[in-house]
């Protein structure tokens, strides 16, 4: 059996599968339901028949169930083999009524193999406000089948839920219409990109916004912080615009949210290094010109790099080995010297291969106490360490640290990806302002 922390993932070896959702019930614990949306490659059901729950505890295709549900647990059932090419994952959700998941103790979804019982995976799940949650998927990858440890909440409820992933939810007459999320932050310098990015980052904006108003923060203004990883490993994901394709991504995030029209960004390998401010307006030729892998000198650097323009970073003195707590240090450093009056959301990205794990842990439980959320986004399957197990270290105030990892992140839709990337910064908010971290 395999202890998974959120963003983590495995392979799926069994035909079928049982998720068995399970809490610990008592006086005052809200009443939990599990439910599964089966979904295409658009990350979207094709019908409302896609959605299986107590309601409808079977899907029409009669691969997925609804099992029915035990005092502390409910039970999904799944049959991978039989699943039909149009089910690309399978969502596996739960919702709470009667309060909310941080009124939900013990909350864990364990996988099991249908057949033998034998337990595969198991993922603790802490949650504060949200009353509709997804625990999990089980996606299809290279002919085979993973699941992965989600953990994404919702305080819209089962409704908000189910409508982001396209289940028509009938609403009582009498109920107000939902607040339309804010519009698009217009940003400096935007007319100058060329159309089509112009055109995908207005876009993207707008799904940012529906990613926060979903957590009723509209109207945030936050610093972000972008770190790339350029080590080594990561040659693969520079040559074939991986790491541009997200950074123009992110772009939209910081454009949305910092209303400088700014991102501040660096990057690292054996040492860290930071880039020149990202401005919007700038953006194809800062991608050209910065995000770039680190290098290996084998002769020392006396002299400059050739071919360097003002701005530049010579890679040769960022290196190619894995060294995270020393620009998480420099990051450190540069927001405590520089305060500005909204929080900071720090997007970093890494392969893995992370073995400082004791100077890292070090560096993230010092940052607690500072105006910061550092939010990790693993690319491919690299050892992470202490990155992905730091969500459930004890000893801290607050939650300051999010994780979760994709295979290939090319592969997953914009909002999927903002809704991951903001789907723990809303209650680290909520925390640090409790605790008088931010003011």
């Amino acid at each position: 059996m395999t202890t998974l922390s959120k963003g983590a993932n495995m392979p799926v070896a069994p035909s079928a599968v049982r998720a068995v959702l399970s809490w610990t019930a008592g006086p005052g614990v809200p009443d939990v339901d599990a439910s599964a949306l089966v979904l295409g490659a658009d990350g979207r059901v094709r019908t409302d028949g896609d959605f299986v729950f107590y309601n409808q505890p079977r899907h029409a295709s009669g691969t997925i169930r609804h099992l029915g549900k035990q005092p502390g647990s409910d039970t999904l059932e799944a049959d991978l083999a039989a699943l039909g090419p149009e089910g690309e994952r399978i969502a596996l959700c739960a919702s709470a009524d009667g309060g909310t998941f941080g009124q939900v103790p013990g909350l864990h979804l364990r996988l099991l193999d249908a057949l033998s019982g034998a337990e595969l995976a198991r993922f603790d799940m802490a949650a504060g406000p949200e009353t509709a949650y997804v625990c999990g998927e089980l996606y299809r990858r290279a002919g085979g089948w993973k699941f992965r440890a989600v953990g994404q909440g919702y305080a819209s409820g089962l409704a908000g839920l189910a409508t982001d992933f396209g289940i028509s939810v009938d609403e009582p007459r009498t109920a107000p219409a939902p607040a339309a999320p804010a519009p698009p932050r217009p940003g400096k310098g935007e007319e100058h990109l060329p159309v089509d990015m112009r055109k995908r980052l207005s876009l993207r904006k707008q799904q940012v916004a529906v990613s926060l108003s979903k957590h009723g923060l509209d109207r945030l203004t936050a610093r972000v912080i972008l770190v790339l990883d350029a080590s080594g490993s990561m040659s693969a994901l520079y040559s074939r615009g991986t790491v541009a394709g997200v950074t123009e991504r992110m772009a939209a995030v910081a454009a949305q949210l910092d209303d400088d029209g700014e991102m501040q960004a660096w990057t690292f390998a054996s040492n860290p290094a930071r880039l020149p401010d990202l401005t919007i307006g700038e953006l194809p030729e800062w991608l050209r010109l910065h995000v770039r892998v680190g290098q290996v000198s084998l002769f020392g650097r006396k002299k400059p790099q050739k071919g360097l323009v003002p701005g530049q970073v010579d890679m040769r003195a960022v290196g190619i080995q894995n060294e995270e707590q020393k620009v998480i240090a420099e990051v450190r450093a540069y927001v405590r010297t520089n305060p500005v009056p909204a929080p900071t959301l720090v997007l970093f990205f890494s392969d893995g291969g992370v073995y400082r794990n004791d100077e890292i842990e070090r560096e993230l439980r010092a940052a607690v106490e500072e105006p910061v959320f550092w939010q990790f986004i693993g690319l491919g399957r690299g050892q992470y360490g202490v990155l992905e197990r730091f969500d459930t270290m004890p000893g801290r105030r607050v939650d300051n640290v999010g994780f979760f990892a994709v295979d290939d992140i090319e592969q997953l839709s914009d909002q999927e990806l903002y809704d991951r990337l903001l789907s723990e910064f809303p209650s680290w908010l909520r925390a640090a302002g409790q605790a008088g971290i931010l003011r």
